[in-house]
This record gives structure tokens, C-alpha cells and sequence, in this order.
């Protein structure tokens, strides 16, 4: 299921991208640690999270499929009018107090551009992508590629030992919650969480005899 929503997301590759690792997790975890399986569901839905985060491109797709309008009539009757409360990293005015950008209200023209800007989801990650150059998008993509080498770090010495900590470890993007200044401070907070893992994990050791 997450698979399949990563190829409307992005397109097969990327969902690629996400299966490969998940299966290199379920596989390690089978011969390493026999009997468990909580490694590779926590780096399923972990992974999933951080592949599938919320940028321009997938409000854009949300909002510009048939099923959100589906919702609206279903849920009002007769004329209504949409508005839309966005703040664009690249045109959203800064809060002068806070420095946080400040949402604007835009109208029902939205939807077409919306349209537009769901069918240029190829861009993302891309030279080419005008919102990959911002702050958060440049983190975002920094915690999957972060993701990706902390878990397969962790697959070099996984064992029933340190098992329980590397579910811990795999599912810290769980903790990441929000947008904006508000997904920074919770990301710090869960690398702070992650560095005490993995001090534990590397000081768990399985005894020699242990099968």
C-alpha cells in the first residue's frame, strides 16, 4: 500500500527506492535475529514517512485530485466558494515578530495551479525543482538519506541483543511531526534521541553462546 502511494507520490522508482531498503531490513532481520519482525515494519512506516513529505507538489496533487472535490460536494450542498490559507516558501511574507513565514489567503484560482504544479512533480529533488532549494526541503532530503545510512549501519551488527533498540532508532521519524519552524525543532529533538540510541545499540552485545 505504501508502495503504491509512493508511485503517485513520485513514480516507480522512488517506490523502488523505498522497497529496496525495506526488504534489505526484513531480510537481515530473518538471518540475525530470527523470530522478529518489529525492525522491518518500524522502518516500513519510519521510511515511508520521511519519503512521503509534504511539499509543494504533494499539497498540489492532493488538492488537485478528483477525489477532494468528491469530498466538497459530499459534504456541501449548493454554491460554495473555496479559499485557501497558504504560506509559499518562496513568495510567503515573514511574521516581523516571529520571522516565521505568514500564511495569505488565496482563492478558488488555486485549483488551477494547483493542476499544474501536480503534473511538475517530476521536478522534485531535480536542478530544476524552484522549491528543492529552500531550507526544508534541503532537510527533508538530508533525513531520508540520514535514514538510509543509519539503518543499514544498523543491519551490519543487528542480533536479538540490540534488537529492541534498533526498532527504537528505526522509529524516530515517527517523532517528527509539524511543518516548518515547527518540524525543525521536533527533528532536532529526535536526533538528539537518536545519537543516545545508537550508543546504546553499539553497547549491546549479544553473549558468544547466544544462538
Amino acid at each position: 500500500k505504501r508502495a503504491a502511494f509512493l508511485v503517485d507520490y513520485q513514480d516507480a522508482a522512488y517506490a523502488g527506492r523505498y522497497c529496496t531498503l525495506v526488504e534489505r531490513v526484513r531480510s537481515a532481520e530473518r538471518s540475525r535475529a530470527k523470530g522478529m519482525r518489529e525492525l522491518a515494519e518500524a522502518v516500513a512506516r519510519g521510511y515511508f514517512k520521511l519519503l512521503a513529505y509534504k511539499d509543494e507538489y504533494e499539497v498540489a496533487r492532493l488538492h488537485a485530485a478528483p477525489e477532494f472535490r468528491n469530498r466538497l460536494e459530499a459534504a456541501f450542498e449548493g454554491d460554495f466558494t473555496l479559499e485557501f490559507h497558504l504560506a509559499p516558501p518562496l513568495f510567503a511574507r515573514r511574521d516581523p515578530a516571529t520571522g516565521e513565514p505568514r500564511k495569505s489567503r488565496y482563492g478558488a484560482w488555486m485549483m488551477r495551479v494547483f493542476g499544474v504544479l501536480a503534473r511538475l512533480k517530476g521536478l522534485r529533488g531535480t536542478a530544476l525543482d524552484p522549491f528543492g532549494y529552500t531550507r526544508e526541503r534541503r532537510a527533508e532530503r538530508r533525513l531520508i538519506e540520514r535514514y538510509e545510512q543509519v539503518v543499514s549501519s544498523l543491519l551490519d551488527t543487528l542480533d536479538h541483543a540490540n534488537h529492541a533498540v534498533a526498532v527504537e532508532i528505526a522509529s524516530l521519524p515517527e517523532r517528527i511531526r509539524g511543518f516548518g519552524h515547527v518540524k525543525a525543532r521536533s527533528t532536532e529533538e529526535a536526533e538528539r534521541r537518536e545519537a543516545e540510541l545508537l550508543e546504546r545499540f553499539r553497547a549491546a552485545v549479544e553473549p558468544p553462546d547466544a544462538a
